[in-house]
Order: structure tokens, then C-alpha cells, then sequence
């Protein structure tokens, strides 16, 4: 370490690598000149400490010097000299480590390093409200999406978790929670809890999951993807984690609170969505089909395509038969039931369930040939 002298403070230089490699020759920490300087005050020191800590990455040299300096009061100095100059500020620093973070993100100069060093950044200073405005202003928060993906080695283990830890962070940010909202974060987070065996990645996870339940349509998504399930399963599992045990309690408790709120087309579309299909009033009420027909075109017919995928991929009978007994009320309700059906190709998958090895399947499967070869005039007559 070296150290420099002012006219009114010690600076204390700390030397970075401003190399990609060893290989490429040693560390230049020239810090006489002006280019690249980072002033940051002493007190930002235990927040920074983690780019110290790299060595082999491009990071600018880094200066630590006195608060007082930075804020001269009433235009003097530490020594009574006058000073029109007024240093940068704490938050001035911050907010231009943010960016140039984020430009690391986004284009690194070398990927294996560069970006690790700038999420464990990023988990260490998110915390500071400047940094999560700045981060969020410099459209940050869309650098870590592609991030949250299974790891597969030591290194990219612990940055999956820093990926997430910031995600958790962001999570009490309401700016950033508008774009996580509108993002593919959500489902990524899900399928995190669902493979991941690494107890500090689920418990972030969850604490994620706990600060988005209440906002916006969070709680209708959450258990659209299946997350009431998924915590069950997680409560099963030997946690030792008390903060992890509380996070999946309150997190099944608003879930169910979630649940009970949803419109019936809303259970319905869940019930589809995640393949557990069963005979529930709601399949052969005429009410429900008549008053929710139209919501099965939202999402380019979302609901009807994964009717459709469940005739193709389940091996269980039971749901099945539910889709073909779903399919040919749709046809019947719908005024232009029968050619979006065929439209979507529909026709051949219920064929094929005519010689399955269950009469309750094949039930179903010949109401719905018929409905589609015959229309919904027959309907009374077929479902006699």
C-alpha cells in the first residue's frame, strides 16, 4: 500500500490489478495519473472492500480519503486555505461505481471474472438506497435475469446466489419491483426452488418470494406457476434455517390467501395450467362455461393449447378425460368452437385417445369427436 500527500489530507492509495491475466504482465498502479482515479471517501471503505479483494480483474484504482475533503464547508479546506472546488460526495461515488458496474454487466471485458467481481459488488452495496435507484435508473436490474440459471460449478454456484441475494435486495425497492414484475425473474426464481439443494439459495429465494407475495399481481402468478405446491414439498425437507421455516409459513399462509381471492376461471386456469386436472364442479357446471367462455381466448387461447398439451404428454387417465370433457364444452359454448379447435390441430390427439385403455377416457374422447364433427346443436342429445 501506498500513501500520498495533499496540501490538506492523507490519501491513501490501495493498488487494484488493471489486468486481465497474469499472464498479461503485472498489475500497472500507477495512481499519479488523473484518468480512472475513483475518489471514495474513508467511509465507503467496508462497503468497497470487495473490489479490493479481486485480483485479476479490470477495476479502476481506488482512493480513500477523508469525508472532509469531499464536503469542504464554506469553501475551506482541512488546512484553512480558501477553495471554491467542492469534492465529490459519497452518494457522487456510488452512483459512478453503479455504472460502471453495470457496464461490466452488460459488456465484459473478460466474462469469467469480470462479471462475478460485479455481482459480489452489487450483493455487498445494494443495500445503500442510492445504489438501488442508481442500479435500477441504469437498467440494472435486466442484466440479472439471464444470471439466474442453475449453476454447475463451485464458482458459479456462489454466483447464482449473489444473482438471487440482489434480486432479494432489489425486492424492497418498489421501482425495481415494477420491472421484476414484468420480467421473466419470477418464473427463473421458481424453478431455482424446485431444483436447488443449496440451503442459503432456497432461503433467499423464499424471503423473495415473502417480499413480492402482497405487490401487484405477484400472488396470481406465484400460484399460477405452481409455488403452493413447491413450498408443501419445501416444508418437507429437514431446513436448518429458522429464518427458511418462518419465510415458507407466511409464504404457503399468502398463498392460500391468494387462492381463496381468485375468480373461478381463475382456479380453473390454475388447475390447467399445472396439469392437475380432476372432476371439481366447476367441469360440468353450464354456468361457469357460459359466463367464462370468453376468457378462454386471453393469451391466444393460453387456457385451450394446454388442454390440448395435457392430451399429448399426461399418463394420468383421470386428467384426460377431463380435457376431452373441457375440449367438447368449449366447442359447445364457444360460437366459433369447432374451428379454432381444429384450428389448433386438436382433432387428431382426441382421436387417438378413442383406443385408450380406460373407458372413462374413451368416454370422453368419442363426446368430443362427436361435438366436433357435429356441433354445438347436438349438444343436449350427446350429453344425454
Amino acid at each position: 500500500m501506498r500513501k500520498t500527500r495533499t496540501a490538506s489530507k492523507q490519501l491513501i492509495c490501495l493498488p487494484v490489478a488493471s489486468t486481465i491475466s497474469k499472464s498479461v504482465g503485472e498489475p500497472n498502479h500507477d495512481s499519479k495519473s488523473p484518468s480512472g482515479l475513483l475518489l471514495v471517501p474513508v467511509a465507503a471503505k467496508r462497503k468497497l472492500h470487495v473490489i479490493i479483494l479481486q485480483s485479476h480483474i479490470v477495476v479502476k484504482p481506488i482512493l480513500f480519503l477523508d469525508t472532509d475533503i469531499l464536503r469542504p464547508k464554506d469553501g475551506v479546506v482541512a488546512n484553512g486555505e480558501a477553495s471554491k472546488i467542492r469534492g465529490p460526495t459519497i452518494n457522487d461515488v456510488l452512483k459512478e461505481l453503479v455504472d460502471w458496474l453495470c457496464t461490466q454487466l452488460k459488456k465484459p471485458s473478460h466474462p469469467r471474472y469480470d462479471i462475478p467481481t460485479a455481482i459480489n459488488c452489487l450483493a455487498a452495496l445494494l443495500k445503500e438506497p442510492v445504489v438501488k435507484s442508481s442500479f435500477v435508473r441504469a437498467d440494472g436490474v435486466k442484466l440479472l435475469i439471464p444470471l439466474i440459471t442453475p449453476a454447475s460449478t463451485q464458482q458459479s454456484n456462489q454466483l447464482f446466489y449473489e444473482t438471487c441475494l440482489c434480486v432479494w435486495l432489489l425486492s424492497y425497492y418498489e421501482p425495481a419491483i415494477e420491472y421484476l414484475a414484468t420480467s421473466r425473474a419470477l418464473p427463473r426464481l421458481v424453478d431455482v426452488v424446485k431444483s436447488s439443494t443449496k440451503e442459503k439459495v432456497v432461503r433467499v429465494v423464499v424471503l423473495t418470494f415473502r417480499n413480492l407475495l402482497s405487490k401487484g399481481t405477484f400472488g396470481a402468478q406465484m400460484v399460477d406457476l405452481g409455488l403452493p405446491q413447491i413450498v408443501q414439498s419445501l416444508k418437507a425437507q429437514a431446513w436448518s434455517d429458522e429464518d427458511l421455516l418462518e419465510a415458507l409459513n407466511h409464504l404457503e399462509d399468502g398463498l392460500k390467501d391468494n387462492i381463496k381471492k381468485l375468480s373461478s376461471f381463475d382456479k380453473y386456469k390454475q388447475e390447467v395450467l399445472l396439469g392437475h386436472l380432476d372432476w371439481s364442479p366447476m367441469h360440468k357446471d353450464p354456468l361457469f362455461w357460459r359466463d367464462n367462455i370468453s376468457c378462454f381466448e386471453e393469451n391466444d387461447f393460453q387456457v385451450l393449447r394446454f388442454l390440448i398439451t395435457i392430451m399429448d404428454s399426461s399418463n394420468d387417465p383421470r386428467a384426460l378425460a377431463v380435457a376431452c370433457f373441457d375440449l367438447s364444452q368449449f366447442i359447445q359454448h364457444h360460437p366459433a368452437g369447432r374451428v379454432i379447435v381444429n384450428d389448433l390441430k386438436a382433432k387428431e390427439r382426441v382421436m387417438k385417445l378413442m383406443t385408450y385403455d380406460s373407458a372413462e377416457v374413451t368416454k370422453n374422447a368419442l363426446l368430443c369427436i362427436q361435438r366436433l364433427f357435429l356441433g354445438a346443436k347436438y349438444a343436449s342429445f350427446l350429453q344425454a
